[in-house]
């Protein structure tokens, strides 16, 4: 028995280029939806939906979960990672406060967090669980997340074994980028990477 997990990146959000965590709760652009009816254009006969309670990603679950004639349940703890201080600020705004700032988040984010932010390994951990959980749940099965980047990271950390600041730092996800991972009984996930 193989359980398949796609987590889709929601698309462009309203507001521009800001740090959106789960205090803030912009729908999608008209390019936000395109994104991601491109995105799962070609889609896998997927069995179920979980989203994200935020509205850049559970609008378009439950549109697509009822064009599929599937399933769609909220999972609280797959909403984006808290920003603390810089909710709703852009990079420009933040950099005006204080020049190095982002510097210090990217090189190190486990330790450089905004302050009022969710600690990483905390967020990474509700994410992980709740991953696990839909595993359980939905044994044998093909299950969408619509999420966000964070979530994504966090999945990829962990299934990949990698340090949270290696896969901050290193992983880019796009507005309606797929990962795909497979958990074969008895076996841990893994990531896989499809080809043309």
């Amino acid at each position: 028995m193989t359980t398949y997990i796609d987590v889709i990146r929601h698309g462009e959000p309203v507001g521009g280029r800001r740090y959106r965590g789960y205090s803030i709760d912009d729908a999608l652009t008209e390019k936000g939806w395109s994104q991601m009816r491109t995105a799962v254009s070609d889609s896998p006969e997927w069995d179920y939906i979980v989203s994200s309670p935020l509205k850049r990603c559970l609008e378009f679950s439950q549109e697509l979960a009822n064009d599929l004639q599937i399933p769609v349940t909220v999972m609280d703890n797959m909403k984006e990672i808290g920003f603390g201080e810089w909710e709703g600020k852009t990079p420009e705004d933040i950099l005006a406060e204080d020049s190095e700032a982002l510097n210090h988040f990217y090189q190190d984010p486990v330790n450089n967090r905004p302050k009022g932010a969710e600690p990483l390994d905390t967020f990474s951990q509700r994410v992980w669980q709740a991953y696990l959980d839909i595993a359980e749940t939905h044994c044998d099965k093909h299950v969408l997340v619509v999420a966000h980047a964070g979530v994504a990271r966090a999945i990829t950390a962990n299934i990949l074994k990698m340090s949270l600041d290696d896969v901050y730092s290193r992983l880019k996800i796009e507005y309606g980028a797929i990962i795909r991972s497979a958990i074969d009984e008895g076996h841990p996930p893994k990531i896989l990477v499809s080809g043309p």
